[in-house]
């Protein structure tokens, strides 16, 4: 969200004939500048993706060919709304030449055609120092760069783990990815507490067959399978 704040600044300050921090630019005259940001206030009644769908219906009824328009990440991520996302940049870019600017780590984007082939769409991306440009590997320097291209891996567990998140939940998230990619079901996850859940719940299943509603104690048999907590 950085760099759109940076470019709607920019362009804001040029229009007042103000100072512009840059080396040089070249901002042609823009008579609306539209920001989605997926901002949501605490006390509205609707949902992100329903304030999603207001700020880019706003965009798409009001601005023109000298608009400016900024996204970030419209859609949450899921596929439908993927390509709801990407068919509205096609028609902002193919039928009414907006200026748009978009950021996204859906990489699938790319890998699935959801772009239209137009020279009117340019990809640029944050340079990543990747030395095998495999995402796991840990050696993964964030240059802060903005240079032509596109990304194919997001790194959002190297992004987690710079914003602190325990290493537990990064292994988890890593071992979860792992078993997506190799199209396999994922794996369990397995620590100390639920083992010893399983093993309660195997006692309580052995005892609850092994029990005679005849002649046992019904009241006994619950206390055993459900002790006291201490």
């Amino acid at each position: 969200m950085f760099v759109k704040v940076e470019v709607a600044l920019v362009v804001f300050l040029a229009h007042i004939g103000s100072f512009v921090p840059a080396d040089s630019a070249v901002v042609g005259l823009t008579d609306r500048i539209f920001c989605a940001m997926g901002s949501k206030s605490m006390t509205t009644e609707q949902s992100t993706f329903m304030i999603d769908l207001h700020q880019v219906g706003t965009m798409l009824r009001h601005a023109t060919s000298r608009s400016l328009c900024l996204l970030d990440e419209f859609g949450k991520g899921t596929l439908t709304e993927v390509i709801r996302h990407f068919d509205v940049i096609g028609y902002w870019t193919l039928e009414i030449l907006i200026t748009v600017l978009l950021s996204t780590h859906l990489t699938e984007i790319f890998t699935e055609n959801y772009l239209p082939q137009s020279e009117h769409i340019k990809c640029y991306t944050m340079s990543v120092l990747n030395p095998d440009g495999q995402a796991s590997n840990e050696d993964i320097i964030f240059l802060y760069r903005l240079v032509p291209g596109q990304a194919l891996l997001s790194f959002g567990l190297h992004c987690a783990q710079l914003a602190g998140v325990p290493d537990e939940v990064i292994q988890r998230a890593a071992s979860v990815l792992e078993d997506v990619h190799s199209r396999r079901p994922i794996r369990r996850m397995i620590c100390d507490k639920l083992v010893a859940k399983d093993q309660q719940y195997q006692d309580a299943l052995a005892k609850l067959l092994a029990f005679d509603p005849g002649s046992g104690d019904l009241n006994n048999f619950f206390e055993e399978i459900f002790p006291p907590e201490p």
